[in-house]
């Protein structure tokens, strides 16, 4: 394993972040332990909760848990255990959810984080657990990846070569520093996911799946956040997302590369705040609801 320490995790804002927001570890079912971070305020029942990318653990979203909890909206990221088909996830999540008391949520998923949130309110859209989307550099078919015919052998191959497949899709031609210092944490990130959760991540990203939007037709509140210049996924790749979701609103930036949410966390935590404003005034708020002077409910 690589001991290199990146400049992100040296910094004092991710210091800060270990410091003060505690790792949780849930066991829902069979040891199958989820690691979650929790920050904002515990009395919000709609929280936002962030998954991951392939190469992602919890604290990818370092910077949302810190910049929205800070504006009295509860975050949490969640990294899932090992799980081999789509459907074991949803379900694994959906215990997660119960075990955390919370009926609905808005969720923000980048990549195969993006994948697996619009299969969760597909899963559930009998009985909505969803109350909003918010899709990072997403996808809608797993087609679009190379490995559709291997997905099945992943559990076998060894880590060396399953982080080559992913580090294949990240775009090293950035002069911009903080893109650079992205992709850096996102490598040490990866170097500390075992065999096993690589293995079943890339299985859920390639394997042969994709959204029935049909079944997503009670969403009616979607943000999409693109980025303009290079990462992993083609421009065809993105017509597709918004053809599936014609209604959607658009957040566009200009650069971020693969990883937004590190290398423009500002502009994204403005674009999630834009979106989670829409619920202040209902049930599905998630900010802190606090007494004005005249005893009326307001928001932080």
């Amino acid at each position: 394993m690589n001991n290199y320490v990146t400049d992100i995790s040296k910094s004092q804002e991710y210091i800060s972040f270990r410091s003060n927001i505690p790792l949780r570890k849930i066991v829902v079912d069979s040891n199958q332990e989820w690691r979650i971070y929790d920050s904002g305020p515990k009395s919000v029942a709609c929280p936002l909760v962030c998954l991951p990318p392939v190469s992602g653990t919890a604290d990818v979203f370092f910077r949302q848990l810190l910049g929205l909890s800070a504006k009295g909206i509860r975050v949490i990221s969640a990294e899932h255990p090992v799980y081999w088909t789509v459907n074991d996830w949803c379900e694994g999540f959906k215990k997660l959810l119960d075990y955390l008391k919370l009926e609905k949520i808005h969720l923000f998923g980048a990549s195969l984080g993006g994948f697996l949130a619009q299969k969760f309110a597909e899963y559930t859209h009998n009985h909505p657990r969803v109350a909003s989307l918010i899709l990072c550099n997403a996808f809608t078919d797993t087609s679009v990846f190379s490995y559709n015919e291997s997905a099945s052998i992943f559990w076998m191959l060894p880590s060396l070569v399953l982080k080559k497949m992913v580090m294949g899709n990240f775009t090293m031609q950035h002069t911009d520093k903080r893109i650079i210092e992205s992709i850096d944490f996102m490598v040490e990130k990866l170097d500390s996911i075992s065999q096993q959760e690589l293995a079943s991540r890339l299985t859920l990203n390639c394997i042969n799946c994709y959204v029935e939007p049909q079944n997503l037709a009670r969403i009616d509140n979607i943000t999409i956040i693109d980025v303009f210049d290079d990462y992993a996924l083609t421009s065809p790749v993105r017509e597709e997302i918004y053809k599936v979701y014609p209604s959607a609103k658009l957040a566009h930036l200009k650069s971020g590369g693969n990883f937004p949410y590190l290398s423009r966390s500002d502009e994204v935590n403005l674009h999630l705040q834009v979106h989670l404003n829409r619920f202040l005034d209902s049930n599905l708020c998630a900010h802190e609801r606090r007494k004005s002077e005249d005893g009326q409910p307001s928001e932080s």
